[in-house]
């Protein structure tokens, strides 16, 4: 534990960073497996899901939590997945 007064606030900012960058990333990878399991599935609308996928990527790149080039990694493989069955 921490006994200097700059290192112990610093220690409970990083909390909250980390809580928060969990839900984005969480939230994302959920987007990202249910536009996988839309793929798999015919009736389901895989293009619908890809946006969400896709608009859940962006805002994990806005806030921080991916870096550009990964977020545009994983956008072109899903979209490459979306449009082979299309």
């Amino acid at each position: 534990m921490a006994n200097i007064k700059s290192q112990i606030k610093r220690n409970r900012q990083n909390e909250k960073a980390r809580m928060r960058n969990k839900s984005v990333r969480s939230e994302m990878k959920t987007r990202v497996k249910q536009t996988l399991q839309a793929i798999e599935d015919p009736s389901a609308d895989a293009e619908a899901a890809y946006e969400l996928a896709q608009k859940r990527i962006d805002e994990a790149v806005s806030k921080g939590v991916l870096h550009k080039n990964t977020a545009a990694r994983k956008k072109a493989r899903l979209a490459k997945r979306v449009n082979s069955v299309s």
